[in-house]
């Protein structure tokens, strides 16, 4: 039986279509919609954004206002760029890079749609997806302004009860959400923060 990730469903042709690296973009984009995350003259942080797909979807919706601040230990794909775009390559737990980033800050919103290199073991595959997570929560709570969002993808039974309970300390709201154009196969969701305490 052919698995649906070796053929394009009808998101990623949209993407190709639209110029977009990967199909992920369209849950940012109803994360977006329902949230309303993204706002003209933000200075935005995505972490763990190689191909470039939540990149180009953020420099496209600020419409060259405000600033985007990318970071992935692989490079983005070469079409995404943009004069108000600062791409940072290296390993988000290193010191040097956190550094470098934080001085790009304090951020209005933070997203994160890092997903561990999978094993094909759900147990091991879950466990990597919310040390990715808390990174990212940490990210969030010490360089987000105050008033900021955030959104961070989770393999679903990654302990979701208790990271957003931490998140609840951090945040006004905090709660789960899995868009539309998440595979219906998939056990991914999304966290979301609003408004940073």
């Amino acid at each position: 039986m052919a698995n649906s990730y070796e053929k394009p469903d009808f998101w990623s042709r949209k993407a190709f279509s639209e110029g977009y690296p990967a199909r992920s973009v369209y849950k940012l984009q109803e994360i977006d919609e329902k949230f309303g995350m993204i706002k003209k003259n933000f200075t935005v942080l995505d972490l763990g954004a190689a191909p470039g797909s939540w990149t180009t979807f953020l420099l496209r919706t600020m419409e060259g206002s405000g600033k985007v601040v990318s970071c992935d230990l692989n490079p983005l794909s070469k079409d995404v760029k943009g004069e108000n775009l600062t791409f940072i390559q290296g390993d988000l737990n290193e010191k040097s890079i956190v550094d470098k980033i934080r001085g790009e800050g304090p951020f209005d919103l933070v997203v994160c749609d890092a997903a561990p290199l999978t094993t094909g073991n759900r147990v091991v595959d879950t466990a990597r997806s919310q040390g990715l997570v808390k990174m990212a929560i940490w990210y969030s709570q010490v360089m987000l302004k105050t008033g900021g969002n955030f959104v961070v993808k989770i393999f679903q039974n990654g302990d979701q009860q208790a990271l957003l309970k931490s998140m609840r300390e951090i945040f006004t709201t905090a709660k789960g959400f899995k868009p539309k154009a998440c595979r219906s196969e998939s056990f991914e969701t999304y966290l979301i923060g609003l408004g940073k305490k």
